[in-house]
């Protein structure tokens, strides 16, 4: 694993979530990008019972490109790596946390690698309802964000144009320390808080 940037794709006038996917899919494979697959990462949030206080919040997050690994991200920020059956134990838990199905968000698509880089662009979606496009970017030769970010830049510029400029606000404060996939999870967390708090059909 390399390090990742997480980043919004704002959405063109006048088109609609698959229109802006497939503009960057075709710009992608402009730059010379092959599509190697799918992806998907999906969050399911658990609340504590009413009768629990204070009334704490876990997300439960999966990702495809960690399919043995399950991340239980706590609402203190503290984020825990499990097996992937920890939502199983979280079923058992049922009269301690509740699951909130209609707040259940995923960000999926297709996944392409040019040279040293993987890309994934996804469309995020909250239910049935589309929320907007995050693209992944993953520099797989480095694990310090700092000694490759402005390559990861160049290359997100050369496709999302200049609306990307700096790193995540979660990456930067890591960009000295060694990038693990709990990084990974972090970010999509930050973009995920911002689409469940934007009302439907704001992008």
């Amino acid at each position: 694993m390399g390090v990742v940037s997480i980043h919004q794709f704002p959405i063109p006038e006048g088109k609609s979530g698959q229109q802006a996917a497939e503009i960057l899919q075709k710009r992608l494979e402009t730059i010379g990008a092959v599509k190697t697959g799918t992806f998907c990462v999906e969050c399911e949030t658990y609340y504590a019972a009413p009768h629990i206080n204070p009334n704490r919040a876990v997300n439960i997050i999966h990702n495809s490109e960690h399919p043995a690994t399950g991340f239980a991200l706590l609402d203190t920020g503290t984020c825990l790596m499990a097996d992937s059956q920890f939502d199983m134990i979280m079923a058992k838990m049922a009269g301690i946390y509740i699951p909130k199905k209609a707040i259940k968000i995923e960000s999926k698509g297709p996944r392409y690698e040019v040279q040293d880089f993987v890309i994934k662009v996804g469309s995020v979606s909250i239910g049935p309802s589309f929320r907007g496009i995050l693209v992944e970017v993953e520099y797989t030769p480095c694990v310090i964000p700092l000694s490759c970010w402005d390559l990861m830049r160049e290359l997100l510029q050369g496709f999302m144009g200049n609306s990307v400029q700096c790193p995540s606000q979660y990456l930067q404060g890591k960009m000295n320390e060694i990038y693990s996939p709990i990084d990974t999870v972090q970010q999509y967390m930050e973009h995920f808080n911002v689409f469940r708090r934007a009302p439907s059909g704001v992008r």
